[in-house]
């Protein structure tokens, strides 16, 4: 089935390649707010221009999308247009990947390659799971939350929506990340971390917390 992707950067070239190593899906072009890119070629695929033209891929018969953008909330807000655009959201999961049979998904989910889904795990829509991250047994990964690469999660581990579990960071079993909460590279998460709080160290402390804030959709 022909795919676009939306966003060009490095995430959206990661996208690309577990697309194309997948084999169920055709991605035929990026989407990207950056005008500067449209009508140059990423990956061996050209940047069409915006998602403006959502409609007019709609037209030629384009039925599926992937939203590859890092940030957690504009990854959220681009997943919602393409769902009023009528797209269906594929996920990418790298042949690589070792998923349970057990653990669920949503929508625009991304499981990069050697990473491991371990049994009745269940990853909420535009999930990202990267490179060589574990997220071991009964864990919950809400909505847009990003568990980076080499990230370990001990078993039934919930990470709030938005959240972001950085580089090579470890949790141990049945702590709770809050949303929007950010956990530092390599930091060894002992006791549950508040919502929107900034965790960094061995073991890891609340250095900051941020209130709730809106982010706006960026260029369409």
């Amino acid at each position: 089935m022909q795919t676009i992707i939306i966003g060009a950067g490095g995430h959206g070239r990661v996208a690309l390649d577990i697309l194309q190593a997948g084999e169920t899906y055709e991605p035929v072009g990026f989407l990207d707010a950056d005008v500067s890119l449209a009508g140059k070629r990423v990956g061996g695929l050209p940047v069409l221009g915006s998602v403006n033209l959502l409609p007019k891929l709609r037209q030629q018969r384009i039925r599926c999308g992937f939203v590859a953008i890092g940030d957690n909330r504009v990854r959220r807000q681009y997943a919602a247009l393409l769902r009023e655009q009528g797209l269906t959201l594929i996920n990418a999961v790298h042949p690589s990947a070792c998923v349970s049979s057990s653990a669920r998904m949503g929508e625009n989910v991304l499981v990069a390659a050697g990473a491991v889904v371990c049994a009745e795990c269940r990853l909420a829509d535009s999930v990202i799971v990267n490179s060589g991250a574990v997220v071991d047994h009964e864990c919950e990964i809400e909505e847009s939350a990003h568990i980076c690469t080499g990230a370990h999660l001990a078993g039934r581990v919930r990470v709030g929506h938005g959240a972001f579990v950085g580089i090579g960071a470890n949790i141990i079993q049945c702590l709770s990340i809050g949303e929007e909460a950010i956990v530092g590279a390599g930091a060894v998460v002992i006791r549950d971390i508040p919502a929107h709080a900034t965790a960094v160290g061995v073991p890891a402390s609340v250095i900051k917390s941020s209130a709730p804030s809106e982010h706006r959709l960026a260029g369409a």
